[in-house]
């Protein structure tokens, strides 16, 4: 076959798609396991984050292993998920997409704007060197303005006061909504708290700044300039999964002290 053929030309280019196709595959296929592993270690190190523990120069693995106890629960009931109702291995984000694995959520009930959600979801304890629990960190998502927002949410023992807030993605404009990833932003969470008096959740991002002094600043967050919605995002996100239909029934079992123990 003539080199300046069109036939030529055509089985040199399938060639080449074969040949780099196959490489793509095989790298992705020989990578997977060191990408899960950066994917777990990225979870691991936002919890950390979110819970105020993450140090310089020691190990997130170690940090990890040694402080938090994982545990998978059953939303609607708060107790720990029976294993034969979650199959092994569980990907929350999937589960939330399956019929089988999530609920919907009704239109009046759903401020953060999921539509659905999973039945069963990862916790995290804080444990002290003795076993005490210290901080809860949850997982949280919702709608902002050009993206769903992920991040976790950390309690104190109390159930009321954050330990803080952290998002690992988000799609939100760089310098407004995006703003959510700005440290000196996510330092004004720590120390609010969730409820008031009657129990009801108050924890909001307002619009402007908060004024120190008023009966309700203890449950405002300075608002994002320029990012409304983004900013009522994050109250959205807050109030649905703290709620009876998401993470309520779990905090309620902990305030009982029924899961507060180590298993260990």
């Amino acid at each position: 076959m003539r080199r300046d053929s069109v036939g030529y030309t055509m089985m040199v280019a399938a060639v080449l798609c074969i040949v780099c196709s196959v490489l793509v595959s095989g790298a992705a296929v020989g990578l997977r396991s060191r990408q899960q592993a950066n994917k777990d270690a990225f979870r691991k190190e936002n919890i950390l984050i979110a819970a105020g523990m993450l140090e310089k120069n020691q190990s997130v693995e170690e940090l990890f292993e040694a402080r938090i106890q994982e545990q998978l629960i059953d939303l609607a009931t708060g107790t720990p998920a029976s294993p034969d109702a979650v199959p092994a291995p569980y990907d929350q984000r999937s589960a939330a997409r399956d019929p089988d694995l999530s609920v919907g959520i009704d239109a009046a009930q759903d401020v953060a704007g999921i539509k659905r959600r999973e039945k069963y979801s990862q916790v995290y304890l804080v444990r002290q060197e003795n076993g005490e629990l210290e901080k809860i960190v949850l997982p949280v998502y919702g709608k902002g303005l050009w993206s769903t927002l992920r991040g976790f949410l950390a309690l104190e023992a109390d159930l009321n006061t954050v330990a803080g807030l952290t998002f690992y993605e988000h799609k939100e404009t760089p310098g407004l909504g995006g703003e959510i990833d700005n440290p000196l932003w996510k330092a004004k969470w720590p120390g609010k708290l969730l409820r008031d008096s009657e129990g009801a959740i108050q924890l909001e991002v307002i619009k402007g700044q908060v004024q120190a002094g008023t009966p309700r600043a203890q449950h405002q967050i300075d608002g994002l300039s320029g990012a409304t919605i983004t900013s009522r995002g994050v109250s959205n996100l807050i109030r649905y999964w703290l709620s009876d239909n998401a993470f309520g029934p779990f905090l309620d079992q902990i305030a009982k002290g029924n899961l507060g123990e180590s298993d260990g």
